[in-house]
């Protein structure tokens, strides 16, 4: 079976694939259209017939996966410190040349299929040196362009919103509010005033994004979604089902653990200080759905986020870096790896009922995903 991470990169990759598609079909589309049902010949133009247009579409797919997988694995993370303009015009350059060098490929092999000979026949690069010296081509380098500027806005809409959110957003599915079941994880940096006053603003704040980044990957693991950063304080949330299952909120918080304490030589060498952070675990109910004018957020809310939230706050107050609600725990299915120990009734602040809290420990070690 796939892992969480690698499902979820392919969720992201195929956009990519599906966007290259449709900017190819559209434009043959246009192009049958605008020649009366037929497509244009010339000395340049390769004539379509089904298995050249098979074999253009599944190249631009192809193509299109490439794009996504090179932007989300190496490109995007090469210009993670420039601005958004810089970081688009790189990336278009790179891509439009890499495509071009693409078709010197592609142009080629078709041009071999329309005439039933082999690549290697003078004819075909004949033909080519034409091409690229045509009109025919100066339409193709304007429908790759117009594929890779989609598909740079879609990368950067989808680093600023979050693939879920875009999408959520693109299918309507909380256009309309609806009820859901769901679990929150809130963590809080540990003695972060106290970090940043050591640090520095601008020190702190890159401490900030490398230890953000640093969480992130754990939560990508166990197929977490993140609601929301605020300062020092980071939300994420399950579906109910997703995250009972196998433990995986719980195994999510200790993974986080485990890979921030990994890298506390290197956040000491750099920093001077090793970030860590208490958290709080808890589900209930919420109203999910689209807020705002200015500017539009899927919001979740419910009393569940104000109660995790004062969980989360009363670590300090017991001296334990995690609460679970006894809720939560009841659900949770049985796991030898797991130690769940009760605390007693505790009064949250601004509620007038006592929640009874459970700390979790780590028994044994838990492969990690």
């Amino acid at each position: 079976m796939l892992t969480a991470k690698v499902r979820r990169d392919w969720y992201r990759i195929i956009p990519f694939g599906i966007i290259w598609l449709l900017t190819a079909a559209i434009s043959l589309l246009i192009e049958w259209i605008a020649y009366g049902g037929t497509f244009p010949s010339s000395d340049t133009m390769i004539s379509p017939d089904t298995d050249i247009l098979i074999f253009a579409l599944l190249s631009m797919l192809g193509l299109g996966l490439f794009v996504g997988y090179v932007e989300l694995n190496h490109l995007n993370k090469l210009f993670i410190r420039q601005s958004f303009f810089r970081k688009s015009v790189y990336k278009f350059l790179i891509y439009f040349v890499f495509i071009h060098l693409v078709v010197l490929v592609t142009y080629p092999i078709a041009a071999s299929m329309e005439t039933d000979t082999t690549v290697l026949d003078p004819h075909v690069w004949s033909r080519l040196w034409q091409y690229l010296n045509s009109l025919i081509h100066l339409s193709t380098a304007l429908q790759l362009g117009v594929a890779i500027t989609l598909s740079i806005v879609y990368a950067q809409v989808s680093e600023v919103i979050g693939h879920t959110t875009l999408l959520n957003y693109l299918t309507g599915t909380y256009h309309h509010p609806r009820e859901e079941h769901r679990i929150f994880l809130f963590v809080d940096m540990r003695s972060s005033t106290t970090i940043a006053e050591s640090l520095g603003h601008e020190c702190y704040f890159d401490l900030l994004r490398t230890y953000y980044a640093d969480l992130a990957e754990a939560v990508i693991r166990h197929r977490g979604e993140i609601y929301l950063y605020v300062g020092d304080e980071m939300i994420i949330s399950w579906k109910l089902s997703d995250g009972l299952q196998d433990n995986t909120c719980l195994r999510c918080y200790f993974a986080m653990q485990h890979d921030l304490r990994e890298r506390a030589h290197w956040y000491r060498e750099h920093y001077g200080v090793a970030p860590d952070f208490k958290a709080g675990l808890h589900y209930g109910s919420v109203t999910t759905g689209e807020i705002g004018v200015v500017k539009k957020h899927i919001m979740f809310s419910g009393d569940v986020l104000n109660a995790t939230a004062r969980m989360q706050s009363l670590c300090n107050t017991v001296g334990v870096d995690l609460l679970v609600s006894a809720p939560l725990i009841a659900l949770l299915p049985p796991n030898e790896a797991f130690h769940p120990q009760s605390i007693g009734c505790k009064e949250l602040r601004g509620k007038t009922e006592e929640l009874e809290l459970y700390t979790v420990t780590q028994c044994t070690p838990v492969p990690q995903l």
